[in-house]
């Protein structure tokens, strides 16, 4: 069947949408619920990341266990929220973006988008700046270098997307495994004391610093890129659209991230404890900088294995929480703006908004103030936090979209009042943070600037909230799992006067042609293309005359005398140098109607390396492409 470059644009992650199937009935039934285990632990990276580990390392070096309850508090909140947005995925078949698409209008849509893509960006920043961080820790190299080496990861995500998405959820848990190993002997050689461990569950707030810290934890708990991407790695499982199977993926689900979210927060735990046990007991309060704390463990535990497991943890948070924001940035960007681009441009994209600013900083005025950067991330993506959580709340609470999977009123009390306590601690510390600049500086120009944001903030939170309530058309949206169908002898079969050939004069090509006419009808032509890859071609285009351009002219022209036999008009033409951009250039320039092209299989690196031609090409078509396997 033809494909058009936007036929699969709705789905959320549509070259991975339902590829896990839990359905089938021939596999035992272990396996079947196992198939449903692997998006929360995607998610779970982001409340692992470096940029939560500044925080629960002041808040152990400082208050000792007190704040462990904190922690719990904050995972709690994290596992409620998280619910609700594998909830909107399953049951309505959208992730955060499509929905919000649906609801809002279009100026509003936008401000939310550009919103998201700072907060992907900031998450970013935190991401690169960890691994940069974590790289220096271990080898010792310049932390300049270690930021430029992190560019090299968008290749690591390539491959991992070519793979599946089982393969790439089992690098992902095998990340977690490494962070969490790694905390363990940390905790063992630590030989914390577990009674005094368990005090530090009762709630207690010391001091005004230890409430501080304890909204910088709960603040930086929840990532809003995580509501978006677990609303749409729940869709890659294929499940039965009845009551019950969507009442039995719902289920599984919870549980999937019930256990991914304890995993995050013994990790969390870890580092808190850690920190606890080595700096506070010894006297080092004044621990609140991952480099700090990686000089003193070797001293203070007095093992060469702790600073280097503290750093290959660091490493792996990093790794694991840049690919979910890759991930995260793709379904933003193809639910509000319905574009697609290619994943490694759009990692690249990613990866150099963030790479930026830490470079400058670093060149400007070295490393010492990287933790501060660190800082403005969280502090950014703090503020983004309520144009998610908003929205999703009144999504899953909405019993006109959600049918009988709407929350009950009891989920939908804790939803708000979480809602309301992590956008007041958010721009409590925001707050206070733009105060402490203004009692500071004399700068009339970025004073205006903070005020005029603020106020715009506010406003959008407002619309954000009230809009949906307000506006009766997202009440007619229906719960639809798939377009409603249509007879049959409404469809006009298509005709395809002008059709290309993309020949690679190989041994397939004869399927090519095969497959080509038989889309043709009796007043069908054809244009047959070859791109010409030589040396000669490459350096001197269509003014080549080397051998291969020539016995490739020969090849085509012997095509084309056959089709002609056959009765249809037909002409060769030869494109140079760069065959995607060629095969779209010639395609465009003739007027053809429908593109034949070939596909060999390739996976992984082989599919980076050679396989990358069709999808460059179909996406920048707005004809049908037939993809034929050769």
């Amino acid at each position: 069947m033809a494909r058009n470059g936007k036929t699969d644009i709705h789905k959320s992650l549509s070259e991975v949408h339902e590829s896990v199937d839990t359905t089938s009935t021939h596999r035992p039934v272990w396996r079947r619920v196992l198939a449903f285990f692997g998006p929360a632990y995607l998610v779970s990276v982001g409340y692992m990341d470096p940029g939560n580990w500044a925080t629960d390392l002041q808040g152990g070096s400082k208050f000792g266990y007190t704040l462990i309850w904190v922690l719990l508090m904050s995972n709690l909140m994290a596992l409620l929220l998280q619910s609700l947005s594998a909830r909107l995925g399953v049951v309505r078949g959208r992730d955060l973006a499509q929905a919000n698409r649906e609801t809002y209008p279009r100026q509003v849509n936008f401000a939310l988008y550009v919103l998201a893509e700072i907060a992907i960006a900031a998450c970013d920043l935190a991401e690169v700046l960890g691994m940069a961080i974590g790289i220096q820790l271990l080898t010792g190299i310049p932390l300049l270098y270690g930021v430029l080496i992190t560019v090299l990861d968008t290749f690591l995500l390539l491959l991992l997307q070519r793979l599946g998405m089982r393969k790439m959820e089992a690098f992902i848990i095998g990340l977690v495994a490494v962070i969490g190993l790694s905390f363990l002997t940390e905790i063992i050689l630590a030989k914390p004391d577990l009674g005094e461990v368990i005090t530090g569950f009762a709630p207690h707030i010391p001091s005004n610093e230890a409430l501080y810290i304890a909204i910088g934890i709960i603040g930086a708990t929840v990532m809003p890129h995580n509501l978006y991407l677990h609303s749409a790695l729940v869709q890659t499982r294929k499940i039965k659209r009845d009551h019950q199977g969507i009442k039995r993926a719902l289920r599984l689900n919870f549980i999937d991230t019930t256990i991914a979210l304890n995993l995050a927060f013994f990790v969390n735990a870890a580092i808190l404890v850690l920190a606890a046990t080595v700096f506070y007991k010894s006297g080092r309060t004044d621990v609140g900088e991952i480099r700090t704390a990686h000089e003193l463990l070797d001293n203070l535990l007095g093992s060469k294995w702790a600073p280097r497991l503290f750093a290959v943890a660091l490493i792996a948070a990093g790794q694991s929480s840049t690919i979910t924001g890759t991930l995260a940035g793709q379904i933003i960007m193809e639910g509000y703006l319905r574009l697609r681009i290619n994943p490694w441009i759009r990692r690249l994209m990613t990866r150099l908004i963030a790479i930026i600013p830490a470079v400058i900083v670093i060149l400007v005025n070295g490393e010492s103030n990287i933790d501060s950067l660190l800082i403005l991330s969280q502090v950014i993506l703090s503020l983004q936090l309520g144009f998610a959580i908003i929205p999703l709340i009144l999504f899953v609470s909405d019993k006109k979209t959600m049918g009988a999977f709407a929350i009950k009123p009891l989920t939908k009390m804790a939803a708000w009042i979480v809602t309301g306590i992590l956008v007041y601690l958010n721009m409590r510390m925001v707050s206070e943070q733009a105060l402490a600049y203004f009692t500071t500086s004399e700068n009339l120009f970025w004073k205006t600037v903070i005020i005029i944001s603020g106020v715009i903030f506010i406003g959008l939170l407002v619309i954000t909230l009230v809009y949906p309530m307000l506006n009766k058309r997202h009440r007619n949206v229906v719960v639809q799992v798939h377009p409603e169908a249509k007879e049959l002898d409404q469809f006009t079969k298509p005709q395809y006067k002008r059709i290309a050939v993309a020949l690679e004069f190989g041994t397939k090509d004869e399927v090519l042609l095969s497959h080509a006419i038989g889309q043709a009808n009796k007043d069908s032509s054809f244009i047959l293309v070859h791109i010409v890859e030589s040396a000669s071609a490459r350096i001197l285009g269509k003014e080549s005359d080397d051998l291969e351009t020539r016995k490739d002219q020969e090849h085509i022209d012997f095509y084309v005398d056959r089709i002609k036999k056959m009765g249809y008009e037909a002409v060769g033409i030869l494109g140079f140098n760069n065959r995607s951009k060629e095969i779209v250039r010639l395609v465009k320039e003739n007027k053809t109607d429908m593109l034949v092209i070939g596909a060999h299989g390739h996976t992984g690196f082989k599919d980076w390396l050679y396989g990358e031609t069709i999808e460059a090409v179909r996406h920048e078509l707005k004809i049908p492409v037939l993809v034929v396997h050769v």
